[in-house]
């Protein structure tokens, strides 16, 4: 009998320690430490939360940059890819859907070439990052879109080349651009320079 209870407060102490006082004082450090990341990396414009610079979310309107495609419709809960493998009749359809929708919208031959992150979901479904040549390919329909003039184009060449991202550590991943910090600021510069139409 002695030793359930003395297992049993031996239980207790490690609940309290463990499972209240550990997770609290873990809590309070990265609150003082890192109050961006521990509150999820929250990007605020003009007082609202207007999402998640390490979540991807959809921009379907002409007026801003698209991000990757998404397995998963940018929907955080069941985050992950399609799964399909590189001999799928699936996958080939969805790419083969893809590049016509951009020839289409841009106006393009069968012969141009579309950067892959453009064709292809990410891993996660929730990618926030696009790469530059992903960038720059999707700046003559931004240019269109809002009525930038030649100084316009110009300021929006600058705008992407300020928000690439360098690899990590010099050596790790790609140069990449998080699309919901870029389209903010391309809302800000299309303010400046008064072609903030809406469209």
């Amino acid at each position: 009998m002695k030793a359930l209870v003395t297992g049993l407060k031996l239980i207790a102490l490690m609940i309290i320690i463990l499972g209240i006082l550990y997770p609290l004082a873990i809590t309070g450090i990265v609150q003082v430490i890192f109050p961006h990341k521990a509150n999820g990396s929250l990007l605020v414009t003009k007082g609202k939360v207007i999402g998640s610079v390490l979540i991807g979310q959809k921009f379907e309107r002409d007026r801003y940059f698209w991000p990757r495609p998404s397995a998963i419709d940018y929907n955080p809960l069941p985050s992950g890819g399609s799964n399909l493998g590189p001999t799928s009749a699936e996958l080939q359809k969805q790419i083969v859907s893809r590049r016509t929708i951009l020839l289409k919208t841009y106006g393009l031959n069968e012969r141009a070439i579309i950067p892959l992150d453009l064709l292809f979901a990410s891993g996660s479904g929730l990618d926030p990052h696009i790469s530059p040549e992903e960038a720059r390919f999707q700046m003559n329909r931004i240019t269109r879109t809002r009525g930038f003039d030649k100084n316009g184009e110009n300021e929006l060449h600058k705008l992407i080349d300020k928000y690439i991202e360098p690899r990590d550590f010099v050596v790790l991943g790609e140069p990449r651009i998080n699309v919901l910090k870029l389209n903010v600021a391309l809302d800000s510069l299309g303010a400046k320079l008064g072609k903030d139409n809406g469209k």
